[in-house]
C-alpha cells in the first residue's frame, strides 16, 4: 500500500493537468496539415511526452525550492511536497530521471529538439531561481516557454513556421502569464499576504492595462497570420473563435475571479473547452476542403 501512495504522490508531482499546456507542440501539425502522416502524427506525439516529461522535472525542482512558501499558500500547501506526504529526495530523483530520459531520446531522434528542451529546461531554471522575482521578465518567461513549445512542434516533424506562428504564440501565452499573476496578486491582496515576492512590484490596474494591450494585439495578429498562412485565406473564418475564446478568458479573469491555472480552465469551463473543440474541427476542415 505504501508502494501505491508513493507512486499516487509522484504522479500528483509531476501535475498531469498541466501537461495540456504542451498541446501546443501540436500546433505545428495542425496548420501544416500532416494529419494524414502517421509518422508526423507520432513524431508530434513524442514531442508531447518529452515536453510533459521535462516540465514536470521543472515543476519537482521548482515545489522542492519553494516548498516553505507553498505551505502558506492557500492552495499550494496541499502539493506532496508542500504537504509534507512526499520525500523531497525521491522526487528529485524521479524528476531526473524524467530529464534524462526525454533528453536522451530526443538527442536520438532530433538533436536540435533535444536542444530546444535544454533551453525549455535552462530558462526555467533560471525562472524558479532567479528571474520569476524580475517584475515583467517573470512573465516574458512564461511565454518565452510556450514559444518553445510551438517551435519545438514544427522542428520535430521538420516542418517550417512562419513569424506571425510565433507571434501568436508568444502574445497568447503572455496574455495567460498576466492573467496568471493578476489572479495570484488578487489572492494575495485578498488574505493580506504576498506568496510571490514580485506580486509588490505588480498592481491591479496595471495588469490590467496589460492585458488590454496583449488581448487585442492577439486577435489582431491571429488575424494577419490567417492571410498569411500561405494555405488558404478561408482561415479567416476562424477568427471569430479566438475572438470569442479571448472574451471569455477576459469573462473568468475580471467576473469569475479565475485565472490562476489556465490548464484547469481549459478542462473545467465548457465554453472554452467547447471552442478549442471547434476552432480545431473547423481548421482540420478548412486545410482539407480550401487548400
Amino acid at each position: 500500500m505504501n508502494y501505491l501512495r508513493t507512486i499516487h504522490l509522484l504522479w500528483k508531482q509531476l501535475r498531469p493537468k498541466q501537461w495540456t499546456k504542451n498541446l501546443l507542440v501540436f500546433a505545428a501539425l495542425l496548420f501544416s496539415f500532416q494529419l494524414s502522416n502517421i509518422e508526423a502524427v507520432w513524431l508530434s506525439i513524442f514531442g508531447f511526452i518529452a515536453f510533459s516529461f521535462t516540465a514536470s522535472s521543472i515543476y519537482i525542482l521548482n515545489d522542492y525550492k519553494d516548498t516553505e512558501a507553498d505551505k502558506h499558500h492557500p492552495q499550494k500547501k496541499y502539493r506532496p511536497m508542500a504537504s509534507g506526504q512526499l520525500n523531497p529526495t525521491l522526487a528529485i530523483s524521479f524528476g531526473v530521471l524524467l530529464l534524462c530520459i526525454s533528453v536522451t531520446t530526443s538527442l536520438l531522434l532530433n538533436k536540435l529538439f533535444a536542444l530546444i528542451l535544454i533551453i525549455y529546461f535552462l530558462t526555467n531554471v533560471l525562472y524558479s531561481f532567479k528571474l520569476k522575482h524580475v517584475v515583467i521578465i517573470d512573465m516574458m518567461i512564461i511565454a518565452f516557454g510556450f514559444v518553445l513549445r510551438a517551435i519545438g512542434g514544427a522542428v520535430v516533424i521538420n516542418v517550417p513556421f512562419t513569424a506571425w506562428f510565433l507571434l501568436c504564440a508568444m502574445l497568447l501565452s503572455l496574455f495567460l502569464a498576466i492573467g496568471k499573476r493578476r489572479h495570484e496578486l488578487t489572492l494575495a491582496l485578498e488574505s493580506d499576504s504576498s506568496h510571490r515576492k514580485v506580486l509588490d512590484d505588480y498592481s491591479l490596474p496595471f495588469l490590467d492595462q496589460l492585458t488590454s494591450i496583449v488581448s487585442s494585439a492577439t486577435i489582431v495578429c491571429y488575424a494577419v497570420f490567417t492571410f498569411t498562412a500561405g494555405e488558404t485565406i478561408h482561415l479567416m473564418w476562424t477568427i471569430p473563435f479566438v475572438i470569442y475564446g479571448v472574451f471569455r478568458y477576459l469573462y473568468l479573469i475580471h467576473i469569475r475571479k479565475q485565472g490562476g491555472a489556465p490548464e484547469k480552465v481549459l478542462l473545467e469551463d465548457k465554453h472554452i473547452l467547447l471552442t478549442v473543440v471547434l476552432y480545431v474541427l473547423s481548421v482540420v476542415i478548412i486545410l482539407s476542403f480550401f487548400d
